[in-house]
């Protein structure tokens, strides 16, 4: 099970592990929190698009069912309403980050103990960036994490089951942007790709190393990318950002990132598989 923020999160933060989990048989749940109604339009291509200008919240819907569809998962909406990125980090009544979490924390407890994975993905208590909604994602995370297993807390919504691992996601990592840049460096030295991948390095030269588990997925790269064209309100076509040569990605770090926060089995670092340690009978 994977939880995000908003629809658009989960094709660029992990669906390249989701699909190559899928190809191996397992069953991938991503949870949206939020249904990404008081995003902007990122695509400039959207420009005079009728449900961009008057219904964000039924295409990004549509969206998501796109990039679903790409990826072979399953998927399931938490219901909450964004609570948009204000520059005071006031949020809307009502919304998201606004609910007390005890109230938000009781539908993804509900969906852990019907779906009872094995393996829960969410981000740090950063958020992966400072947007209120991610911040209460890995709130709201940890909360079901813990509580799922807990028969006295949210009795009414299921069954108790224990998660065995938790992971944050560290896709976007040094290690990864600096074996990006050499080999892009090599193979096509004036490249304008190497302008922004310099910048990202300065940027996170200080950055902790912390990512224990590196999933190979370089072959679902093409999966990734077609999840992430879904949605178009969200993802410019041409964008450097997410868009890169996948074929220079599988020869530079063909993996995608992880970091074990907590786990119920035993496993030894770092790990190739987010199911190290967990037994086939489970």
């Amino acid at each position: 099970m994977a939880v995000h923020a908003h629809p658009d999160d989960e094709s660029s933060k992990g669906a390249a592990t989701y699909a190559y989990y899928r190809s191996l048989g397992a069953e991938v749940l991503i949870v949206s929190c939020t249904g990404g109604e008081r995003g902007s339009i990122l695509n400039p291509a959207m420009d005079g698009h009728a449900m961009a200008e008057r219904d964000i919240s039924g295409l990004r819907r549509l969206e998501m069912q796109g990039a679903q569809q790409a990826l072979g998962v399953q998927h399931r909406w938490l219901g909450f309403e964004d609570s948009g990125m204000n520059e005071d980090k006031s949020v809307p009544p009502n919304s998201f980050a606004d609910i007390p979490l005890e109230y938000s924390a009781e539908p993804l407890v509900t969906l852990v103990r019907e779906f009872r994975p094995q393996v829960l993905i969410t981000y740090d208590e950063n958020g992966g960036y400072p947007h209120p909604d991610h911040i209460r994602c890995h709130e709201v995370s940890l909360e079901a994490f813990r509580a799922a297993a807990d028969p006295d807390r949210y009795p009414s919504s299921g069954a108790p089951w224990q998660i065995d691992k938790l992971y944050y996601d560290r896709i976007f990592n040094l290690e990864r942007i600096d074996a990006m840049y050499l080999a892009l460096s090599v193979a096509e030295p004036d490249s304008p790709l190497l302008e922004p991948l310099q910048a990202a390095r300065e940027r996170m030269e200080n950055y902790p190393k912390l990512a224990t588990t590196h999933v190979p997925a370089g072959d679902f790269l093409d999966v990734r990318d077609a999840a992430l064209r879904s949605h178009a309100s969200q993802v410019s076509p041409d964008s450097s950002f997410f868009f890169w040569p996948n074929d220079l990605v599988r020869e530079a770090w063909p993996y995608e990132d992880f970091q074990l926060v907590e786990s119920k089995v035993d496993t030894e670092m770092p790990e190739s598989d987010l199911f190290a340690g967990i037994q086939d009978d489970e």
